[in-house]
């Protein structure tokens, strides 16, 4: 087993603009500057700790594999720098990061966006959390989609055979839950669902028990599915298992609004 060589470097004021310094695989512990302009500066690998960087720009730096603990970096900028494999626990980072440094693969990606949801939920950004979380998102669903459709090397190296068909179970089962609530971040997918489901019992209840070539029984139908779907009307002509499927989608759908309603509140 041999020593990682990480060099400490601690309680240091940077006072000036830095240019192509290599700091790869130190370990900053309260390493504090200001109002200065840090260019093509290679970080990798390199932890954080206690670390005040604010008012920096970080022009084209190299942050891949870094961990950052207990920072702050307000009001710093980072164009053109990555961030692969980059770890943040309890530090103070502008949400624009999500906009312009995100990794180019997708599953990069999603776990840099996911290390920042915890990251931001830890300090209390309610909008930084919702916003690294439609990231999260987005770069699962591509991740997932490309794991079995892909036909680059990458893809179909890593997914082979029975993993390739594992893969698209987990894509399907993300694209269902999207389309029905939104993974869990859309009430508004969520509502679309219930009159979509509303919409569709209507149109089964006037199919079923009602004459189906009277216009006025659908709209009929459309009025009284509310209090049926509630459990306040129990029609005599419905079979149990009618009216069991009904309750069964009944509860899933106020549990699926009061996770939404939970994760919201959790946030603050």
């Amino acid at each position: 087993m041999n020593d990682s060589g990480r060099i400490k470097i601690e309680d240091k004021i940077i006072n000036s603009n830095l240019d192509s310094t290599d700091f790869h695989n130190k370990h900053f512990v309260r390493i504090g500057s200001k109002d200065q302009n840090f260019k093509k500066i290679n970080f990798s690998h390199t932890y954080f700790e206690n670390c005040y960087f604010r008012n920096i720009v970080f022009d084209s730096c190299n942050f891949n594999g870094c961990k950052f603990i207990n920072c702050n970096f307000q009001g710093s900028t980072f164009p053109g720098s990555r961030f692969e494999y980059a770890t943040f626990e309890k530090t103070f980072i502008d949400s624009e990061i999500l906009d312009n440094n995100c990794p180019s693969w997708n599953n990069l990606t999603l776990k840099f966006a996911r290390t920042l949801r915890t990251n931001y939920q830890g300090i209390g950004e309610a909008e930084s959390v919702n916003k690294a979380i439609k990231i999260e998102l987005q770069a699962t669903k591509e991740h997932l989609y490309e794991s079995w459709k892909s036909k680059s090397a990458y893809y179909r190296n890593k997914y082979k055979g029975f993993d390739r068909l594992k893969m698209f179970f987990k894509w399907l089962n993300f694209k269902i839950q999207d389309i029905i609530w939104g993974n869990g971040e859309s009430p508004i997918k969520l509502f679309s669902t219930g009159l979509f489901l509303w919409i569709l019992i209507s149109i089964l209840d006037t199919l079923f028990y009602k004459d189906p070539k009277i216009l006025p029984n659908y709209v009929s139908s459309f009025c009284e599915v509310p209090s049926i779907f509630m459990g306040i009307n129990k029609p005599a002509d419905y079979p149990n298992l009618h009216l069991t499927l009904i309750t069964i989608i009944r509860f899933i759908g106020f549990a699926l609004f009061t996770s939404i309603i939970i994760k919201r509140f959790n946030r603050r």
